[in-house]
């Protein structure tokens, strides 16, 4: 029987560094934001929708989303936000699923599905345990500044346009703290999927 481990975190928290630890394992993992790239590829039916909605300057000239853009456009505005969501998030859910249920079907141990916003989006109802990446609010303030060269406001917006790490820890079956270095990281995942391996589900 395979067990559904939902993957999910804070921007700049390392979440995608454990994620390509599970994928490194041989483990399949279902990425949110892959998904959610391919649904507004050029030409897409999402694409033309995010047009419509926010105007052809969220376009680059060759046509394809200028992420850039629409991230200053919605991250400072929630009802933007919600609009943006209310478009990619169907056809992104639809796919975590296609997905999932593969993994399933082939009785795979474990099938992760990675999503950053698992608990704002309501979807916990789409695993079995959910595993959070926790860092400290300086850490994930300083990363993600140097990462995407924000100002500090523009870093807070985006920090705070999520649930703090804080209440994602609370509701985490198990915590993966990112504040050392990543042996500390891997071995925290090593002894969550043994324990979960041999334990009943």
């Amino acid at each position: 029987m395979t067990l559904v481990i939902g993957l999910t975190g804070g921007i700049a928290s390392g979440k995608s560094t454990v994620s390509q630890m599970i994928k490194e394992k041989g483990i399949r993992v279902v990425d949110a934001d892959i998904i959610a790239k391919e649904a507004v590829s050029k030409g897409s039916a999402a694409l033309h929708q995010i047009v419509q909605t926010f105007g052809e300057e969220v376009l680059l000239p060759n046509g394809e989303l200028n992420r850039q853009q629409l991230g200053a456009i919605i991250f400072s505005d929630e009802e933007k936000r919600k609009k943006l969501n209310a478009i990619v998030h169907p056809e992104v859910r639809k796919k975590m699923l296609e997905q999932r249920d593969e993994g399933v079907s082939n009785n795979e141990t474990f099938v992760v599905l990675d999503i950053p916003l698992l608990f704002e989006s309501k979807l916990e109802g789409l695993v079995d345990r959910i595993i959070v990446v926790y860092t400290t609010p300086e850490l994930q303030l300083s990363r993600l500044m140097n990462r995407n060269d924000l100002s500090e406001e523009e870093a807070l917006n985006r920090i705070h346009s999520q649930q703090s790490l804080e209440e994602k820890c609370q509701k985490a079956d198990r915590v993966i703290e990112n504040t050392k270095d990543l042996a500390f990281m891997r071995k925290q995942l090593e002894n969550i999927l043994n324990e979960w391996e041999h334990t009943d589900k």
